[in-house]
């Protein structure tokens, strides 16, 4: 038997809000002051970088999204082969991808980073050198940061797929192979599909991560959004106004992508019971990290 509803949603206290705006505040209206030994905030530079971007940052913003649809495409085919095999009946598959999990979700991924990167390339494992595709060049750098980001996606993915492969009644499972299905043909057909509409939210929520941890590269070399930034207010030493941009680029993405996956979601919860009164969380509470009336969050 379940609680009362509670009345108002539940997320990060309103006072905390209201705060971080009033700092914000504070900071622009120093930026602002007419005083000379006050900071004078450049607003050219900053809305230059926001509204007329160069072609660095067009360049930093175009390979962090390609880097982070590349690392996610990874995690994702590895987390369902993780997961199966964290399922699997054999001892030495289920042996192998509990350790994988447990290896890359409990070591930082900015030391699996430069591991992977510096640390192979010194023990002459692997060097990473440039891969030349047509006309694309993909550097040694970008190869490793891909790999790792995807590696390590990987073990979070495990778990999520594994829940959503849990959530799915038994009895599909059991239907489908008395129909004469093999124990992988029903797993493709019947119940992987319907563990998607499990899985779909958390990955969403998971590929928003992977846009603003792709900052991470900088320390490989890597010179996507982050670093572009980071270069440039080395440059000019404007770091209050160009790391600000930097911020709400990244804002800007993972909004961008907020509406997609409102979408998606809105597109997979078609036609299953209780669509209409249950659609998820708003966009408004996914941005802010609200929970709905319930109290149950994403």
């Amino acid at each position: 038997m379940t609680g009362p509803r509670r009345s108002r949603s539940i997320g990060a206290p309103r006072p905390a809000y209201a705060v971080g705006v009033l700092v914000l505040a504070c900071l622009l209206l120093a930026g602002c002051s007419n005083a000379k030994t006050s900071f004078q905030f450049q607003w050219p530079l900053f809305f230059q970088s926001i509204f007329g971007p160069d072609n660095q940052i067009k360049a930093g913003l175009v390979l962090t999204v390609t880097i982070s649809i590349a690392a996610q495409a990874i995690g994702v085919v590895l987390g369902i082969f993780a997961a199966l095999g964290k399922m699997s009946k054999v001892l030495p598959i289920r042996w192998f991808a509990n350790v994988y999990v447990w290896i890359f979700r409990g070591t930082p991924l900015i030391v699996q980073l430069v591991f992977f990167y510096f640390g192979l390339g010194v023990a002459k494992i692997y060097g990473w050198p440039d891969l030349t595709i047509g006309p694309l060049t993909i550097e040694g750098a970008i190869q490793a940061g891909i790999f790792a980001l995807g590696l390590n996606e990987g073990a979070y993915m495990a778990e999520i797929v594994r829940a959503g492969i849990l959530a799915i009644d038994p009895g599909q499972m059991e239907a489908a192979r008395a129909l004469g299905m093999t124990p992988g043909k029903a797993m493709r057909r019947i119940v992987l599909p319907q563990a998607a509409r499990v899985i779909i939210p958390p990955l969403g929520n998971e590929f928003n991560n992977m846009l603003k941890t792709t900052s991470l590269l900088f320390v490989i070399g890597v010179v996507e959004l982050y670093s572009t930034f980071n270069i440039k207010q080395g440059e000019d030493y404007r770091p209050f106004e160009l790391y600000l941009a930097c911020a709400v680029w990244f804002l800007l993405l993972t909004t961008i992508w907020g509406f997609i996956q409102s979408w998606i979601e809105g597109r997979l919860a078609r036609g299953t019971p209780g669509a209409a009164s249950s659609s998820g969380p708003s966009l408004r509470a996914r941005m802010l990290g609200l929970r709905n009336a319930s109290g149950v969050g994403h």
